[in-house]
């Protein structure tokens, strides 16, 4: 495939008056405005100039000589074929000595903007005052064409080159786009409530499209570069669209909508949380729509697959419930806290006999956290420990390690367990 640089050169003026105070950049041929097929344009070619020097974009003469010129641009599309280019609604600066006609043709160059690689094509306008059109037929498979536009400058009493507005539009099949399009497939057709669900979009005939705007029941929720879509928030019958823009250069919005989406869910509720005594068991209260479920860990229920098993825990332990319809799971937890009954003492002697010479409390290591506090009659703290054990038990000497006297204290225990337990009472310290 050859790639061609082709120009059309327009010189036009008209009736009435529009006041413009300067050119746009297309008074330059290398800024030329790239126009989009079927789309028009307003243009105008008040206070531009030429270029003419040997071999510089104005420098030619085909049925005209360039004044005033200004340039335009399209591309034929991949297969080429012909392109009329129409232009309408001609309004020209009026001014005595001023020209009201116009110029214009297609010039294929080999060479963007270099007049010595021109060839001209189509028909040539030369002087026309009104609406008209240019046609070249059977133009090359993308290539780049350039449009000129300029004022005559003839006739008797004519001193100043025309200068008008006017509508600029490009069609036909050489220059048609195919028909662009975007599709939004989801990776299941049944998503399951929580979970993941990806949608894709597909695009077909959409060229230079760099993002993609994502909508749930027509809310947007996300722009992306990749042409995938995620979320865990969809709810039943939910409308997944998406929209993007094709082609740079006067851009198509298009989108693609999903069918409502298939949310699934059942109830699974694993009942209350629960406080039991060390030794005593429990009755889950496990409920759900499901006919398959079970019960984790396992190995501390007498039945997993019963939604009610008895319970045998030794410690506080989480209990899962999990529940299948066969296409998704669902779970739920319960908490069984067991108590362990603790035992403490009013009396110790700390006399280095081996003999109940530390303040030991039955069943402290079951509460980890616990916290303890000892105070001498007058209110003093003396001892302190956090994460009170039998092997942190107290031993009559205080937090500096100085060997308390004989007496009766005073303890706080609290054992910062689910319950907040906290007890309080004296203890009375034997040599």
């Amino acid at each position: 495939m050859r790639f061609l640089n082709v120009v059309i050169f327009l010189l036009m003026c008209g009736s009435s008056t529009i006041y413009v105070n300067s050119q746009e950049n297309y008074n330059d041929c290398n800024s030329a405005l790239e126009l989009c097929p079927n789309t028009t344009f307003q243009v105008n070619n008040i206070g531009a100039n030429t270029t003419v020097c040997p071999n510089c974009e104005d420098d030619f003469n085909f049925c005209f000589v360039p004044n005033n010129s200004i340039w335009m641009t399209f591309t034929t599309n991949a297969t080429g074929g012909d392109v009329q280019v129409d232009f309408s609604n001609l309004v020209f600066e009026i001014n005595a000595g001023q020209d009201t006609e116009l110029q214009a043709t297609i010039i294929e160059a080999l060479a963007p903007c270099d007049a010595s690689t021109y060839t001209q094509l189509g028909n040539c306008v030369s002087n026309s005052g009104v609406n008209f059109s240019l046609t070249a037929l059977g133009l090359a498979p993308s290539t780049l064409y350039y449009i000129v536009v300029g004022g005559d400058l003839s006739g008797a009493g004519i001193t100043t080159a025309a200068e008008c507005t006017f509508d600029v539009t490009v069609t036909g099949n050489g220059i048609d786009r195919p028909t662009p399009s975007v599709s939004v497939t989801p990776l299941d057709t049944i998503v399951c409530k929580g979970e993941v669900a990806t949608f894709t979009a597909d695009t077909i005939n959409c060229p230079n499209n760099s993002e993609f705007r994502w909508y749930v029941d027509g809310v947007l929720v996300a722009t992306t570069t990749e042409s995938y879509f995620q979320s865990t928030e969809l709810q039943d019958g939910a409308i997944v669209s998406v929209e993007t823009d094709c082609y740079s250069q006067c851009p198509e919005i298009v989108s693609g909508t999903t069918n409502a989406v298939i949310v699934t869910s059942f109830p699974v509720d694993a009942g209350p949380d629960q406080t039991i005594q060390l030794g005593q068991s429990v009755i889950l209260g496990g409920s759900t729509s499901a006919t398959s479920y079970t019960w984790t860990p396992s190995f501390l229920v007498n039945n997993p697959t019963n939604l009610n098993p008895i319970a045998n825990p030794t410690e506080t332990t989480v209990f899962t419930l999990t529940a299948t319809d066969g296409t998704c799971s669902f779970s739920d937890q319960a908490t069984i806290t067991v108590v362990t009954e603790i035992s403490i003492p009013n009396t110790f002697s700390p006399n280095g006999d081996d003999q109940n010479d530390t303040w030991v409390i039955d069943g402290i290591d079951n509460y980890p956290n616990a916290f303890v506090v000892i105070y001498n009659r007058w209110g003093s703290e003396v001892f302190s420990s956090l994460g009170y054990s039998s092997s942190k038990s107290w031993n009559g000497t205080s937090n500096r390690g100085a060997e308390l006297t004989e007496g009766v204290y005073f303890y706080v225990l609290e054992l910062r367990d689910s319950e907040e337990q906290t007890f309080k009472g004296s203890i009375t310290l034997i040599r």
